[in-house]
């Protein structure tokens, strides 16, 4: 039986839906995603490969059996968004719209702070659950 709450079970698939459905957006829509990276980064569509590779990576590793690895994907979603964030502000600076949408310049930088939630939610899921203890480490 697993510690892991009915809401944290939740957000984890939530977070793998939203982590695999993006990372497959980077192959589908390399281009768009290209756009939003920063010129001052070279090669932007190898860094958009490498991105969506990360994010299908992140989401798939929430959903493995073993706890410890679930919180690593999780810790390496926190480190991935954190590491995107400067493509986010981009978009906002210089007024790209992600794929597919049209937004205002201030929906632009409106969704900056979304970013931190994102982080929070993927923090939020790297922590182990409450009373949850991993078979092959020791408990603290």
């Amino acid at each position: 039986m697993s510690d892991e709450s009915t809401v944290k079970r939740i957000a984890r698939w939530a977070m793998f839906l939203f982590m695999v459905a993006s990372g497959i957006g980077h192959f589908a829509v390399t281009g768009a995603y290209a756009a939003m990276v920063p010129a001052a980064l070279p090669w932007p569509r190898a860094l958009v490969y490498i991105s969506g590779v990360a994010e299908l990576a992140g989401g798939i590793g929430l959903m493995v059996p073993w706890p410890r690895l679930r919180r690593a994907a999780a810790w390496g979603i926190v480190a991935l968004l954190v590491a995107v964030f400067p493509a986010n502000i981009n978009m906002a600076a210089n007024h790209i719209s992600p794929a597919g949408m049209h937004l205002s310049n201030a929906a632009l930088w409106a969704r900056l702070p979304f970013q931190a939630l994102f982080v929070a939610w993927a923090w939020w899921l790297a922590r182990p659950s409450r009373g949850a203890h991993d078979h092959h480490s020791p408990r603290r």
